[in-house]
């Protein structure tokens, strides 16, 4: 069939061609442009604009008030608080807290600003050519040019109240942090000098839970303990363990070498801490014939016939001695509390 029979319905129109129906068949890879843009509602409402403006502030002043919340409930709970909370169970108060208001002053405030972006910013479509990574000065200018129309059209000028509300949502998200930073602190009540031992608190074995005669301790072997009444089952065990830690060794008292030591033993057995002064490690290994512990982080080493001094590794104090003796019942109890902290040290430690 030749190109005069070809019937007239099949050829392209003036208007298709005039609407590049043709150019697109014959380069697929046209460039088909951008779709008109659609305006939102709150461009041509200024009604809804202003319920997206207030929503927008909502949600700063909810992050603000989450931000109040998470300081309060750092002051009102104590951290042994514990509630029952379907489906969690019995949970720390604090942390619950602590966890729900940070997260929901995190939350308003991205969520705050995505709504801003999303109903009120300028969201016309812009093309623009890709240009080499070196920016020139052309490119400089125009990104300031941008940057400065960018501002604009985020109408955060004109929109005082989104403004003012971001501004202190942002201002006050951080006081979260700054509150956490009181635990770097001395706590109240002097939570990390002072541990669960003190006058007339036995020692209980932790293998076997039952408390220490002197004659359970032999020469040369090496025992933990911990106080009279701190059970597994307690809540607070892992925390007050942590600083209530014992370990117990039987030398022959002509070996001690500290007379302070001496004194603060009972025929021989001498009770020191048993977390290292270093970064808090517990030590367990005992060398019978130097009197030696080791710690088997960072290989701190102490000798336990001189005051527990540091004779290798990072550790920077000797471990603190508890002073020990034997109650009307023959066993072994506490004089006092350990008379400096316990565990690595702090700022206020000379």
């Amino acid at each position: 069939m030749s190109s005069q029979e070809i019937p007239e319905k099949n050829l392209p129109s003036e208007q298709d061609t005039a609407h590049g129906a043709v150019a697109v068949a014959e380069d697929p890879f046209a460039d088909p442009g951008l779709p008109p843009h659609k305006p939102r509602i709150q461009d041509i409402d200024e009604r809804a604009a202003k319920r997206s403006e207030r929503t927008v502030a909502l949600l700063f002043t909810l992050s603000m008030l989450s931000t109040i919340g998470f300081i309060a409930s750092f002051v009102a709970f104590p951290v042994d608080q514990i509630v029952y909370v379907w489906p969690l169970g019995h949970v720390s108060a604090l942390n619950l807290s602590l966890g729900l208001t940070l997260g929901l002053a995190l939350f308003c405030i991205g969520a705050g600003a995505v709504h801003w972006a999303r109903t009120l910013m300028s969201d016309h479509e812009v093309a623009d050519e890709r240009h080499p990574i070196a920016a020139e000065p052309e490119v400089k200018a125009k990104v300031m040019a941008d940057f400065k129309a960018g501002a604009e059209e985020s109408v955060i000028g004109r929109r005082k109240l989104i403004r003012t509300t971001m501004f202190g949502a942002l201002a006050m998200v951080p006081l979260s942090g700054v509150v956490l930073l009181r635990d770097l602190g001395p706590l109240p009540e002097d939570k990390l000098r002072h541990t669960l031992w003190g006058a007339g608190k036995q020692l209980i074995n932790m293998n076997t839970n039952e408390p220490l005669r002197p004659e359970d301790v032999a020469v040369g072997s090496l025992t933990f303990a911990k106080p009279e009444g701190l059970e597994e089952d307690n809540h607070e065990f892992n925390n007050e363990i942590a600083k209530a830690a014992l370990m117990i060794v039987r030398l022959q008292p002509a070996d001690i070498k500290d007379k302070r030591e001496l004194d603060w033993s009972h025929q021989g057995i001498v009770a020191f801490s048993k977390i290292c002064t270093h970064v808090g490690c517990p030590i367990s290994l005992y060398e019978q014939q130097t009197h030696h512990v080791l710690c088997p982080c960072h290989q701190s080493t102490f000798d336990l016939s001189d005051g527990a001094r540091v004779i290798f590794g990072p550790a920077g104090h000797a471990l603190p001695q508890l002073r020990i003796g034997v109650n009307d019942e023959g066993f072994l109890e506490a004089l006092s509390d350990f008379e400096e902290p316990v565990g690595p040290s702090f700022w206020e430690r000379g």
